[in-house]
């Protein structure tokens, strides 16, 4: 009769314990969720960043590009024009 009561106490020490570590395992889980989806957040804002810092840099290339384009044709015009009126003479 002993044993079967130390059987059932010993059972239903175990069976409490499974519900408390699932327990804790479910709210491991939750937190390690939660911490995953704010790294992802945090790793889209950077990227979102990055794409933003990117496209300012190739603007700022862009108009950088087009005024030197600009100054190169403006001294070629003035070169052409040089040409011409020493023809002229």
């Amino acid at each position: 009769m002993k044993k079967l009561i130390l059987s059932l106490a010993f059972a239903a020490m175990i069976v409490s314990c499974q519900e408390k570590t699932k327990e804790k395992i479910e709210d491991a889980t939750d937190a390690v969720g939660t911490e995953v989806e704010q790294k992802i957040d945090t790793v889209g804002q950077k990227i979102d960043t990055l794409g933003n810092k990117i496209d300012a840099a190739a603007d700022s290339v862009t108009s950088k590009t087009k005024r030197a384009v600009e100054k190169g044709a403006q001294k070629v015009e003035e070169g052409a024009q040089k040409v011409k009126d020493a023809v002229k003479k």
